[in-house]
C-alpha cells in the first residue's frame, strides 16, 4: 500500500490496483494533475475542509471515479451538478478488491452555521494488503484493529481526547500525522507533547508525511 499526503487531511491511497483519494477538499498539492482515480471519499463537509467548486474541478478530471460521502455532502455535490453515493455507518462498499467501511455518526456542531456535521471516518481493507483507518472526525468510531492510522491529530481538541488510549486500543503498527498544522513550527509547539507520546508508544512505528511525500507499507 502506497500512501501520499497531498496536504492537510488529504491522502491518495494506492492499494490492490486501485487509486483512492480521501478528503479532496482539503489538499494543497497535486490538484491539477491528479487523474486516474477509482474512487473519491469525502469525510468532511464543513467549509474549512470542503469546497464543492474545487472538488467539482477534480471530479470532472476523473469521470471514472465514484464519489462516496455522507448524505449532506452528497446533496451539496448534487447542487454542483455532480453525482455522489451517500455512505452511512455500518454500510460497507467495494472499490474493486478494496472494502471501504464508514465509521462514525452525524453529530451537532456550530448549530448557527450548520446544524449537523458528519462525524465520519473510513477504513480500507483488501485481502493480503495492510489496512488503513483515516478517521476524519470519527474519533469515537470503532474501526477494529488496523495496520495504519492516518492523521488522528487534526485539531487540538482531538489531540487531547485520550488520543494515546485510542491508538493503543486499535493497535496500529504505523501512525501517520498528515495535518499541515502539526508539521509547522507553531503546530509543532502545540502538539509536541502528543507527538513525543505517540512516538514513544511501544510497538508503534511513527511516520511524519509532509505535503507531497509518500510512504509504502
Amino acid at each position: 500500500m502506497r500512501v501520499t499526503h497531498l496536504g492537510h487531511a488529504c491522502l491518495l491511497v494506492e492499494v490492490a490496483d486501485r487509486r483512492i483519494l480521501i478528503d479532496p477538499g482539503s489538499f494543497s498539492s497535486g490538484f491539477e494533475d491528479l487523474t486516474g482515480l477509482d474512487a473519491v471519499l469525502v469525510t468532511h463537509n464543513h467549509a474549512d475542509h470542503f469546497d464543492p467548486e474545487r472538488v467539482g474541478t477534480l471530479l470532472r478530471s476523473n469521470p471514472g471515479a465514484t464519489v462516496h460521502t455522507d448524505p449532506l455532502t452528497a446533496e451539496k455535490l448534487r447542487d454542483e451538478g455532480l453525482s455522489a453515493v451517500p455512505s452511512r455507518q455500518g454500510e460497507d462498499f467495494a472499490v474493486g478488491d478494496v472494502t471501504v467501511s464508514p465509521v462514525g455518526e452525524l453529530h451537532a456542531f456550530n448549530h448557527a452555521a450548520m446544524p449537523r456535521i458528519p462525524n465520519v471516518g473510513v477504513v480500507l481493507r483488501a485481502e493480503g494488503e495492510p489496512s488503513l483507518f483515516h478517521p476524519g472526525d470519527a474519533y469515537d468510531g470503532e474501526p477494529g484493529q488496523v495496520d495504519v492510522l492516518a492523521h488522528p491529530l487534526n485539531a487540538p481538541w482531538a489531540a487531547s481526547r485520550d488520543s494515546i488510549a485510542f491508538v493503543g486500543r486499535i493497535a496500529p503498527r504505523v501512525f501517520i500525522p498528515v495535518h499541515d498544522a502539526l508539521l509547522s513550527e507553531v503546530g509543532h509547539r502545540m502538539y509536541s507533547g502528543h507527538v513525543e507520546q505517540y512516538s514513544g508508544v511501544e510497538g508503534l512505528t511513527y511516520v511524519a508525511l509532509r505535503d507531497a511525500e509518500s510512504a509504502t507499507f
